[in-house]
C-alpha cells in the first residue's frame, strides 16, 4: 500500500454505507476514506466534508488513487461491481450477502485470483457480544458435547414496509437478509454441515417476499437450527446451546448497531458493552450467571487493514464466502423441494474452507 495508508472508495451511502462502513473506515487506523459514489452528495458532504463524492460506481472504480473498494450497493449489483473493481486493480470488500448465487460467488473469487487481488465479505457480526460470549463458553468445553445449537433473529413487523427488503427484487427477503450472518456464525463454530433442511415461507398476508424461516444444518453428532420471523414480539432467546453438561441461554442481542444508529463512534469506550448476562443451566440443576464480553465489530476492519498490508490472512476468506453462499443457496433449494440436500461444494472448495479456518485459529 501507499505510504499514506490504505485509500478507500465506498460505493453506496444508504443505510449500510452510512451507518456501518463510513464510520468504521473513518475510525480504522491506517485507512482513509477518499471518495464515495452516491446520489446523496449533500448527505455525504455533511458527514465527511473532505471526501470527494462521485455520481456513479463506474466513476469511483475508474479512479487510480484507491487501494480498496467497498461495495455497499443493492444486492443485485454486487457481482458486476466487484468484478469491475478487481479488474481495475483494486482490492474489494463486499457487504453481505456476498452474491446472489454460488455461481456468482465463484465467478468473483476466480476474478480475484486472476487479477491477483483480495476480495472479502463484511462479516462484522463475528464480533457481536452475544456471539463472542456463546462461542467462548462452547470453546471452553463447559457445555460438554454439543447436541443442539439454536440461533434466533426475530422482529415484530407484522405489516410489510415500503423498503427494498420487503419488495420483490433480487436478494430481498428475510433469509437473504439474515442468513449471511447466522450461517457464517454457525460455520465458524461447527464447520461445514453434511446436509441442509429448510422451510422458508411467507407468513404475512401482504408480504411479497419470505418473512419466516427454519433452517436445520445437519452434523454427524448434533443439529444447528437457524430461525427468523417478522412476527415475534418478544420472549425468545438470541442463542440457546444444549450440551451434555447443561444449557446456555443468551437472551439479549448485541447493541453495536443501535449505537451506530445513535451516532456513537465505533470503538469508543463502552461502544460494545453488553450488560445482558448469559445463563448457564447446569446438568445438576444449578444455574450460573456468566458475563457477556464486549462486542467489537471494528475488529473486522482492523483485521482487513492488516491483511491488505500483508501482516495477517484475509479475515473472511474466499473459501469461507463460498461456504456461506453454498448453505444459503442449498437452503432455498431444500425448501422448494421439501427434502434434505447436501452442499454443492467441490472437494477442492471443502479443503480450501478447512485451510482458511486453520489460518485464522
Amino acid at each position: 500500500m501507499a505510504g499514506s495508508g490504505i485509500r478507500v472508495g465506498l460505493i453506496g451511502y444508504g443505510f449500510v454505507g452510512k451507518t456501518f462502513h463510513g464510520p468504521m473506515i473513518a475510525a480504522t487506523s491506517g485507512m482513509t476514506l477518499v471518495a464515495v459514489a452516491s446520489s446523496r452528495p449533500r448527505e455525504v458532504g455533511r458527514d465527511y466534508p473532505d471526501v470527494e463524492v462521485v455520481p456513479t460506481p463506474e466513476d469511483l472504480i475508474a479512479r487510480d488513487d484507491l487501494d480498496l473498494v467497498v461495495i455497499a450497493s443493492p444486492n443485485e449489483t454486487h457481482r458486476l461491481l466487484a468484478e469491475a473493481a478487481l479488474r481495475s486493480g483494486k482490492n474489494v470488500l463486499v457487504d453481505k450477502p456476498f452474491m446472489l448465487s454460488l455461481s456468482d460467488a465463484r465467478s468473483v473469487v476466480e476474478t480475484a485470483r486472476l487479477c491477483g487481488k483480495s476480495v472479502s465479505v463484511f462479516q462484522n457480526r463475528r464480533w457481536d457480544s452475544d456471539f463472542l460470549g456463546v462461542k467462548s463458553v462452547i470453546d471452553s468445553g463447559r457445555l460438554g458435547r454439543i447436541a443442539h445449537f439454536e440461533s434466533h433473529i426475530e422482529k415484530f413487523d407484522p405489516v410489510p414496509g415500503p423498503g427494498w427488503r420487503d419488495a420483490f427484487v433480487p436478494g430481498a427477503g428475510m433469509w437473504f437478509d439474515l442468513a449471511p450472518h447466522m450461517v457464517d456464525q454457525a460455520l465458524l463454530l461447527f464447520g461445514l454441515p453434511t446436509a441442509v433442511m429448510a422451510e422458508i415461507a411467507v407468513i404475512r398476508p401482504e408480504s411479497e417476499v419470505d418473512d419466516w424461516f427454519e433452517v436445520i444444518l445437519r452434523y454427524p453428532t448434533h443439529r444447528v437450527t437457524l430461525h427468523g420471523s417478522m412476527v415475534v414480539a418478544g420472549g425468545t432467546s438470541r442463542f440457546s446451546v444444549h450440551g451434555a453438561a447443561g444449557s446456555l441461554i443468551k437472551h439479549g442481542a448485541d447493541r453495536q448497531e443501535d449505537r451506530l444508529k445513535q451516532g456513537c463512534i465505533p470503538g469508543s469506550p463502552g461502544f460494545g458493552d453488553d450488560d445482558d448476562a448469559m445463563m448457564f443451566h447446569k446438568s445438576d440443576g444449578e444455574t450460573e450467571t456468566l458475563p457477556t464480553p464486549p462486542g467489537d465489530q471494528m475488529a473486522f476492519y482492523r483485521a482487513l487493514a492488516a491483511a491488505l498490508r500483508g501482516e495477517k490472512p484475509n479475515p473472511v476468506s474466499t473459501n469461507q464466502a463460498l461456504g456461506v453462499m453454498a448453505v444459503i443457496e442449498t437452503a432455498i433449494e431444500a425448501s422448494k423441494q421439501g427434502r434434505t440436500l447436501p452442499l454443492p461444494l467441490s472437494a477442492e472448495e471443502r479443503a480450501g474452507w478447512a485451510r482458511a479456518e486453520e489460518a485464522l485459529t
